[in-house]
C-alpha cells in the first residue's frame, strides 16, 4: 500500500537469489539486510547486490538461520520483515513463525507467504517429498518423472483434446520467461521441497493474533494448491500517534 521504503528498514528472511532485497534497496529502503542458512543462496544474493547494486553499502547479505534465537537477536527490529515461501521449509514452523514475529518493531509489518493445507493431499506431497530426500542422487531425476509424468500427460492431454498441442510445448519453451527457471527446475524444486509444513489461513491469523499482530491484508489460493499471503502490522505495544 505505499510506493517508498524511504526511510524504512527491511529484513529479506531466507532471502534466496537476494530480489526481493534489490527491490527494497530500489524502493528506498535505508537499511537492508538479508540472510539465507543456504550457501549457495548466499552467495547469489552477494553476486546480485555486486552486479545491480553495488553503491549499496546499507545492504547486507550474511548466512543465517531464522531458527537461531542469538542470531536473531542480533538483529534488532525492522520496519518490514519479509519472509516469502521460506518458514515452511525450515523444520520447525512454528518456531519460525515466532522468531519472525520477534524481529518486527512496534507498528511494523510482517509479510509471509506460507503452503495451504490441503489436508490429505498435504500429507501425501509431504511423503513424496521426503522420499525424495532419501533417494540417491542419481536416481533422484528418475523419481521427478515418475512422480510428475501423470501430472505432465493430463496437461498434454488436455491441449491435445482442446487442438491446442502448441500450447502445451510452450508450456515448456516459454516457461522461463514467467518462472525464472525452466520447468524442469520447477518440478524438480517442487517433488524435491523439504522439509515441508502447511497452514490454513486461520492457524497463521489465529497464530499472530495471539501474539499482538493484526492481519491487514490477505489473499489465499481458493482451498488449492500453493501458497496463502499475509500481511501482518505488530500492534501489540504500538506507540499512541
Amino acid at each position: 500500500g505505499i510506493d517508498s521504503l524511504a526511510g524504512m528498514s527491511f529484513l529479506d528472511a531466507g532471502c534466496g537469489s537476494g530480489l526481493f532485497s534489490l527491490a527494497a534497496v530500489r524502493l528506498g529502503a535505508e537499511r537492508v539486510h538479508s540472510f539465507d542458512f543456504d550457501d549457495g543462496s548466499v552467495g547469489c544474493a552477494q553476486e546480485l547486490r555486486a552486479r545491480f547494486a553495488p553503491d549499496a553499502a546499507h545492504w547486507t547479505v550474511e548466512r543465517g538461520s531464522v531458527l537461531d534465537s542469538t542470531y536473531m537477536r542480533s538483529l534488532g527490529t525492522f520496519d518490514t520483515v519479509y519472509s516469502w515461501g521460506v518458514l515452511h521449509h525450515t523444520g520447525a514452523m512454528d518456531r519460525a513463525l515466532e522468531q519472525a514475529a520477534g524481529v518486527v518493531r512496534p507498528g511494523g509489518r510482517l509479510f509471509i507467504s506460507i503452503y495451504n493445507d490441503q489436508g490429505p493431499r498435504s500429507r501425501i506431497w509431504r511423503r513424496v517429498k521426503q522420499t525424495y530426500s532419501r533417494v540417491p542422487p542419481r536416481w533422484r531425476p528418475a523419481y521427478v518423472v515418475l512422480i510428475m509424468a501423470p501430472r505432465e500427460a493430463l496437461s498434454a492431454g488436455f491441449a491435445l483434446a482442446q487442438r491446442e498441442p502448441l500450447r502445451y510445448v510452450r508450456s515448456w519453451t516459454e516457461y522461463k520467461r514467467q518462472r525464472g527457471m525452466s520447468r524442469w527446475h520447477d518440478l524438480v524444486d517442487w517433488v524435491g521441497g523439504y522439509p515441508f509444513e502447511v497452514a490454513s489461513p486461520e492457524r497463521i491469523f489465529n497464530f499472530y493474533r495471539e501474539r499482538g499482530f493484526t492481519l491487514v491484508a490477505l489473499r489465499t489460493c481458493a482451498g488449492g494448491l500453493g501458497c496463502n499471503e499475509f500481511v501482518f502490522v505488530n500492534s501489540a505495544t504500538t506507540p499512541a500517534d
